[in-house]
């Protein structure tokens, strides 16, 4: 592989047979949008998505919020479905931030800290556009 190839991949997921780069957008919101969070705990939440994503070999790229709700952005390997990546991030915060915050508990009668419903958008580096007008481009070797 040359040098040019080498920085063309970078920030690639290489794998044996394969070569990704799947990044998602992700919004998580409280039960009933309850306003819960300060800055401590948006950085407790911060903690448990990292140690979450390491064990589902993902990469937090970015992640922030305010009271109801918070954003990531997440690269994840293709082998993981989006469903069972926001599970497994819901389920870890949520235990880990509660045992951190004990008021939260009293919060609601369901226990439940994440509304069951999310946001997930791919978040690519080229437009559906762009993407359409290569495709259209490439012609069949005569």
């Amino acid at each position: 592989m040359s040098e040019q190839d080498k920085i063309a991949l970078s920030g690639y997921l290489r794998k044996r047979h394969s070569v990704s780069k799947l990044v998602v957008h992700l919004v998580f919101t409280t039960k009933y949008r309850r306003k819960l969070f300060d800055d401590a705990m948006i950085g407790q939440l911060r903690e448990a998505f990292e140690s979450a994503c390491v064990k589902l070999e993902c990469d937090l790229l970015e992640m922030n919020g305010e009271a109801d709700h918070v954003h990531l952005l997440i690269a994840f390997p293709p082998k993981l479905a989006v469903s069972i990546m926001v599970n497994n991030l819901k389920s870890v915060s949520s235990r880990l931030l509660r045992l951190q915050n004990s008021h939260l508990a009293r919060q609601s009668k369901s226990a439940a800290l994440w509304s069951r419903s999310y946001f997930a958008c791919t978040a690519g580096g080229a437009t559906i556009d762009t993407l359409k007008a290569y495709i259209e481009s490439q012609t069949a070797i005569e």
